[in-house]
């Protein structure tokens, strides 16, 4: 069976967190009246929420997994076959600048 991942605005998660801040319920009774799937993403709302203290918590961040420390890779996508030697070393170089960071 698979599922779909679902997306919240902003303000959406801020509700929930005011929710439970304001003494609504558990993160579980939470969840279950707002019909998140997890308590563990309530528990991640309310983390972030707290890191930063606004709605600004739940904007999107560039993605940490790649290892790149949330900066984005400047040769993703580019190809391998150069026209050139010149173009070969530039590439390199490149490639060696994005790992140095």
């Amino acid at each position: 069976m698979h599922r779909e991942n679902r997306t919240y605005s902003n303000e959406f998660k801020l509700q929930v967190v005011q929710a439970y801040l304001a003494g609504e319920g558990s993160m579980q009774e939470i969840a279950t009246k707002y019909d998140i799937r997890n308590v563990s993403q309530v528990k991640a709302w309310l983390k972030k929420f707290k890191e930063v203290g606004s709605i600004e918590a739940f904007n999107r961040l560039p993605s940490t997994g790649s290892g790149a420390r949330g900066m984005k890779n400047p040769l993703k996508g580019k190809r391998t076959h150069f026209k050139n030697v010149e173009e070969e070393r530039d590439y390199y170089k490149a490639q060696v600048e994005y790992l140095k960071k």
